[in-house]
């Protein structure tokens, strides 16, 4: 049996987790949010006193990784050392962890088996940097979300301030900056969009407004 997939991309603060989740609402899909795969891994790098860019550490590391990706009732959650750790992922500094240890092959290649083992087994609504160009290259159908720093920034410290996380705009501002920097320079799988993704826009458009977009696309519409 042969399951769809749907494969949104794009930068931090964008939309592709909150239309990732409204799509796989709608048509009953699994959501896998792949970021959080990476935050896990930044998690236990930082628990463990190792330098998030240090490439030689994180392969040792990743050899011997307890992680693993738990789906009830189509929800995510990571859990880490047999510990979940959905509430400790959020974080200015995890998100900056996340960024440095998805430049190196060896977590993501970990990671990305991970990742098409669910999609061969569920049907996905699957969002990241590198999902329509590496990950699932053949997914049904593929967005590339897109918006500016500044709204982008806006919306992240807005999320950040309702989960109770202490930030500001500024640090908001700068970590997007630098993972934007990070994930577009990587040498391997780096954040682009794919030649055959829809890319939209979202600084100007609404929730609704950018969900029915997406829907129109998926219903031929």
């Amino acid at each position: 049996m042969r399951f769809s997939a749907i494969a949104i991309d794009g930068p931090a603060g964008s939309g592709k987790s909150l239309m990732a989740k409204m799509l796989s609402e709608k048509k009953g899909y699994t959501y896998l949010d792949t970021g959080a795969m990476y935050r896990t891994v930044a998690l236990k790098a930082i628990r463990n006193g190792i330098d998030t860019l240090d490439g030689d550490k994180l392969s040792k590391l990743i050899k011997n990784i307890d992680i693993e990706l738990v789906i009830t009732d189509n929800k995510q959650h990571m859990y880490l050392d047999k510990e979940c750790v959905d509430d400790f992922i959020r974080t200015n500094q995890i998100s900056k962890g996340a960024s440095d240890v998805s430049k190196f092959p060896s977590v993501r290649m970990f990671l990305v088996d991970m990742q098409r083992n669910v999609a061969k087994k569920h049907n996905v609504v699957m969002e990241g940097r590198d999902i329509g160009t590496y990950v699932l290259p053949d997914a049904e159908f593929k967005f590339y979300l897109t918006a500016s720093n500044e709204k982008r920034a806006e919306r992240r410290y807005q999320q950040m301030v309702q989960d109770g996380k202490e930030t500001t705009y500024e640090q908001v501002l700068e970590d997007i900056i630098y993972r934007d920097n990070q994930d577009s320079k990587r040498d391997f799988a780096p954040l682009k969009k794919a030649d055959d993704a829809i890319l939209i826009d979202t600084t100007n458009m609404g929730i609704n407004e950018v969900f029915d977009t997406l829907l129109r696309y998926i219903n031929g519409k």
